[in-house]
C-alpha cells in the first residue's frame, strides 16, 4: 500500500518510520506540507496515489488545517482533524478530558489581566500559566509571586498575538520530580515511560531522563478514557501521579493529550519496537478502510 507522511522536517521520529514502512515493502510518499497547495476540492496530485496519510506536521496551525484539507478530500488521514483540534488546544484539550470525568488539574481561563490576576490569586502561589498552543515546555511560566505574575501577564498582554490574549491558568500540582509519558493506540498503550528531572518542567526536550515504566490498572483506564475524550488515533498521553499519602493504589491526573506525539525517546527508554507498533496500526487502518 502507499503511506502518505505528512511533515514539515523529517526528525528522527520520522525517519525511524519511514524506514520501517520501506522494510515492510509499502510505497511511501513524502508529503511535504511547506510546499503543498490545498484547492477546496480536488486534493494536490501527490496526495492521490495516497491509501492513508500519516499526519507528522511540526506545527501545530499546519496540522490542524492540512488535516482538515485531506479529511475532505476524502482520504483517510490520521490523526483525524477533529482529535487535531482538540489536541492542539489545550483549553480544548482541557475541556474534553472534564466533559469525560477525567481527573485533570484545575483550570481556569480569562482574557483581560485583571480576571487572570483574580484566577492566580485564588489559586494560590505557585500556579502554572501556559500558552493554549504550544508543545516542549515552551512559553510555559510557573508563577511563584505577585510580582511575578503581573510581569508576566503584562508581556504576554504585549505580545500582540491574539492566543496570547488567552490566559490559561493550572493549579501547580506536587509530583515527584516525574510524570509519566504514555503513548497509546486507540487507547491502547503500548508503551510508556517517566521523565524525570529536578526541574518543575520534565519534558525529555527540556533535558528530563527517561526510563520505561510499568502501568498498573488505574493509568491504564485513564488513557484509555483520555483516548476516547479527544477522539482516538495515535496519542501521547501525559499522566501526573498524585501525592496523596496513601499506600493504596496510585493516583493519577491527565494533564494534557498531544496528537503528533514524538517517540524517539520513548523508543530508546523502553523495550518496544515503537515504529513498528505503530506501522502494524497504519496497516490495519489502512486496509479497515479499503474494505470500508
Amino acid at each position: 500500500m502507499n503511506i502518505g507522511v505528512l511533515y514539515s522536517r523529517i526528525r528522527r521520529d520520522e525517519k525511524l518510520l519511514l524506514s520501517e514502512l520501506r522494510e515492510r515493502g509499502h510505497e511511501v510518499t513524502k508529503l511535504d506540507v511547506r510546499t503543498l497547495q490545498f484547492d477546496l476540492s480536488e486534493p494536490p496530485e501527490a496526495l492521490t496515489a495516497c491509501d492513508i496519510v500519516l499526519d507528522r506536521c511540526l506545527a501545530t496551525s499546519r496540522s490542524v488545517y492540512a488535516t482538515q484539507f485531506i479529511d475532505r478530500y476524502g482520504i483517510p488521514v490520521v490523526n483525524g482533524p477533529e482529535t487535531a483540534a482538540v489536541c492542539a488546544d489545550k483549553a480544548k484539550n482541557s475541556l474534553a478530558l472534564a466533559q469525560a470525568d477525567i481527573p485533570t488539574p484545575r483550570t481556569e481561563v480569562a482574557f483581560t489581566k485583571d480576571a487572570a490576576m483574580e484566577i492566580i490569586e485564588k489559586f494560590g502561589y505557585p500556579c502554572v500559566l501556559k500558552p493554549v498552543v504550544g508543545s516542549w515546555g515552551r512559553l510555559m511560566a510557573k508563577i511563584d509571586s505577585e510580582s511575578a505574575a503581573e510581569a508576566i501577564l503584562e508581556h504576554k498582554a504585549t505580545l500582540g498575538h491574539y492566543e496570547h490574549k488567552v490566559f490559561y491558568i493550572q493549579e501547580f500540582v506536587e509530583k515527584p520530580d516525574r510524570d509519566i509519558r504514555v503513548l497509546a493506540i486507540d487507547g491502547e498503550p503500548i508503551a510508556s515511560m517517566v521523565r524525570s528531572s529536578e526541574h518543575w518542567l520534565t519534558n525529555a526536550a527540556k533535558g528530563a531522563t527517561t526510563r520505561e515504566f510499568g502501568l498498573d490498572d488505574t493509568a491504564r483506564d485513564l488513557v484509555a478514557r483520555a483516548s476516547d475524550a479527544v477522539g482516538g488515533g495515535l496519542l501521547g498521553v501525559d499522566l501526573m501521579e498524585i501525592k496523596s499519602g496513601s499506600e493504596s493504589e496510585a493516583e493519577y491526573t491527565v494533564h494534557e493529550v498531544n496528537h503528533t506525539v514524538e517517540f524517539k525517546a520513548l523508543d530508546e527508554a523502553t523495550t518496544v519496537d515503537v515504529p513498528a507498533a505503530v506501522v502494524d496500526w497504519l496497516e490495519t487502518k489502512a486496509t479497515q478502510e479499503v474494505i470500508a
